[in-house]
């Protein structure tokens, strides 16, 4: 019989009946601008610049824009973070795992300060030398499905809504930061929405689906475009349609001149 893999435990471990109000967000995005810079970004750094860690830089703004949504809620009341920190997931073991890479002050790294310290966590993660990650794992791996729910919930709760650190379980304070991201799109994927990680308490959830090029209206004439479709998953308790909004429009604002992520006006010459 094969052993159960501790991704698939924790899910069954953490999973339950949605009761928090939760809104999603679905975006068609040109990326032609935003190839050029990842080329441009590679070249420049030497760093492998990808439209996730780009996406993740733009998200990263975005959430030092909206201070309503980058913060956590305890005892009943909202507190902003002080910085903007955000997590993609990784995956192991052929699939059959799934790590996490925080990337802290992320806001002011950009997509190749991002992409650098993304391929370092990873490695880390791959090399199992990660050691928050290899607690946790450990405790997943001892404890039956019925005591791990009430326990990812509990130290759930403290790490990320409380700041508490707990060594011993691998556990430190907001450990997945306001964002978590995910790629189905290096996976053939055309779109997909993420559902809410009950231990995690991250207010936003970010989808980057798989790249297209399809007829669109281009320059008043229609024209075969890249296209990529980003999808969102939204704390209700964090976010209206009018902070929905801002950072739709953010996102949008990024995608058509990317170069301001690096002090650029436009394309260099």
């Amino acid at each position: 019989m094969k052993t159960m893999t501790t991704r698939r435990k924790l899910a069954i471990a953490s999973w339950d009946a949605p009761r928090e109000g939760n809104i999603y967000g679905r975006l068609v995005l040109d990326t032609g601008e935003v190839n050029d810079y990842i080329a441009w970004a590679r070249e420049q750094t030497g760093e492998k610049v990808t439209m996730t860690t780009f996406v993740g830089a733009v998200v990263a703004q975005a959430l030092a824009e909206t201070p309503s949504l980058n913060g956590r809620i305890w005892l009943g009341r909202y507190i902003p973070h002080e910085t903007v920190a955000i997590s993609f997931l990784v995956a192991l073991e052929e699939g059959g795992d799934l790590g996490k890479a925080k990337i802290d002050e992320a806001d002011t790294k950009g997509p190749a300060g991002i992409a650098k310290e993304l391929r370092e966590l990873a490695v880390k993660l791959h090399k199992g030398a990660d050691d928050d990650f290899n607690k946790s794992k450990g405790t997943i791996k001892m404890l039956p499905t019925w005591i791990l729910k009430p326990l990812l919930s509990w130290i759930g709760w403290l790490g990320g809504c409380g700041g508490f650190s707990i060594p011993a379980l691998g556990v430190t304070p907001y450990p997945f930061g306001s964002c978590i991201i995910t790629s189905v799109g290096m996976l053939g994927i055309d779109e997909g929405l993420v559902p809410p990680t009950p231990f995690a308490h991250a207010p936003v959830y970010v989808c980057i689906g798989a790249e297209r090029r399809v007829p669109a209206e281009w320059d008043g004439e229609i024209a075969l475009r890249p296209q990529i479709v980003i999808t969102a998953t939204l704390d209700h308790r964090f976010i209206d349609g009018f902070q929905g909004g801002t950072l739709a429009r953010r996102m949008r604002e990024m995608f058509a001149n990317p170069w301001t992520l690096s002090g650029l006006q436009g394309r260099p010459d």
